[in-house]
Order: structure tokens, then sequence, then C-alpha cells
């Protein structure tokens, strides 16, 4: 597996986290793997087939592109031969309002826009191995409608840097107090613009920080962890952490020391399974 990242320019900052390409070839045979939450939506372009498995195990095909928004259990997808994939990692606060579309809380979600019609671009690009330019493509498109974006009054980004700061460790007056709104306000504006509430996503963004620190150093002691990253004890951590995994933290690392070799370092997307 191949995965790169793209920096997203200054004058998108405040909406996209950034860019990224991520290429697999699972030969003939199919091939599952697992999305994990971690704070983040993404539109995501791919050539290949992709199917998303259902609780009851039927496939369901996903046609390109299509919306992963912010997760709150692990989503498996399957795929066969050559997979590749242009997406755009953006903010849950502002991934509706990028695309002009209303809120919603659906895990995955088909997408009927005009940004569809990058497809066959992107298709002929990837193709040809012009990743560069296929991202260039993708950059153009959200710089070239940059001024229909309309952030409450720059205060969903202001509330988002201070979550991000914090890791989702600090109470939502915090939050408001850092965007010089109230709660109540900001509660409002966030829910119409993400379909979360600011607790969803802080829980979501404080479980990433405890996946990502098992992913690098599985023997990491989880009672220190707990109380680094605010939660009430140990067994407060292991709840949120299964909640969102569907695995225990001590279960997580285990499978992190047998697999980390075989997947690329910079894990924020995939999990082979």
């Amino acid at each position: 597996m191949h995965h790169q990242e793209f920096e997203s320019p200054e004058e998108l900052k405040d909406t996209i986290k950034c860019f990224w390409y991520n290429k697999r070839d699972s030969g003939e045979l199919s091939s599952s793997f697992e999305i994990l939450p971690d704070g983040y939506a993404e539109i995501i372009f791919h050539f290949g087939s992709v199917s998303s498995i259902t609780y009851d195990g039927t496939l369901q095909p996903l046609p390109s592109p299509f919306i992963m928004g912010l997760l709150n259990q692990p989503v498996l997808l399957s795929t066969k031969n050559r997979l590749e994939i242009i997406a755009i990692r953006c903010f849950p606060w502002t991934v509706f309002d990028l695309l002009g579309l209303p809120s919603g809380k659906e895990e995955v979600s088909i997408l009927e826009h005009p940004i569809a019609h990058l497809q066959s671009i992107l298709k002929k690009l990837v193709h040809a191995g012009k990743i560069d330019e296929a991202i260039a493509q993708v950059t153009q498109y959200f710089l070239n409608t940059q001024s229909q974006i309309a952030i409450e009054n720059n205060m969903l980004f202001k509330a988002g840097v201070a979550m991000r700061k914090a890791k989702g460790t600090v109470p939502v007056s915090q939050i408001a107090e850092a965007a010089h709104t109230t709660v109540r306000t900001l509660e409002r504006k966030f829910k119409q613009s993400s379909g979360h509430t600011v607790k969803d996503v802080s829980a979501v963004m404080r479980f990433e920080q405890v996946r990502n620190q098992l992913w690098t150093y599985p023997d990491s002691n989880l009672a220190g962890l707990a109380h680094e990253l605010g939660y009430t004890d140990q067994s407060h951590l292991s709840r949120e952490f299964k909640r969102y995994s569907g695995t225990t933290p001590a279960a997580f690392a285990r499978k992190a020391k047998k697999e980390k070799q075989a997947i690329n370092k910079d894990f924020v997307v995939f999990i082979q399974v």
C-alpha cells in the first residue's frame, strides 16, 4: 500500500485539512480494510472497485465520489484488484459548507454534486500516474469555489482551532469562549454545519489520540494515557475506545505490534484486516 498526503493551500486551511492519495493492490481475491474514526470527514474519489460491507455482511457498491462522514464506529470496505483513491480530508464542521449541502450524520453517503464531474478528469490523470496533477485539479476546484463558502463569522473555525489544539480534551464552555460566543449559539451553529455536537466531535478527536498513541507505542500505559487525555480513569478510556473501534485498547495494541510493519507509517485512514 502507498499513501501520500498533500498540504492544503493557505486559502483553504480553514476548511480542508489536506488532500491525499492512496494506492493498494489486492489481487484477484476480495480484500477488506477497516476505516476507524479519526475526527475528520472525507470526500473520496476512487478508481477501482470498492464496496461498503453492511452489518448483515452484504456488499453495497459505492460510486465515485462519496462522502465518508464523521465516524462513530469502524466502517468496513471491500475491494479487489487495484484500488486508487484521491480524497479531500475536511473538518466535519466545514465539509457540507464546502459543498453547499445540508448537513447529515450518515457515515457513508452518495455524493450527488457538480464536483462529481471531476471523476473522468481525475481517472485519466490517475491512470497515467499523474497524481500531482490530479491533486492540483481538486485543489483548484475548491479555490475556484472558495468565495461561495460561508463559515459563520469565523466562529466555527475558531472553535475548531481550539478543539484541535486541546485534542478534544476541554469542555464545550471553553470552546465557546475561544470562539467568542455562547455555548448555546456554538452548539446550534455546530450542529447545523456538521450534523454533530461539539461533544460528539471532541470525543472522536480524543479517541484518535489514544488510537495513534497505541499504534505508535503499543506498550503505552493506559492509566497514564487516560490521565493525560482527560478521561475519568482507565475504565472510561477503555469503554470509549471500544465504542469507537469495536475492540479494547489492549487488543488493538496487540494487533498493532503484529501489523505495524506491514502498513504505511502514515496511519490515519486505513487499517488492513
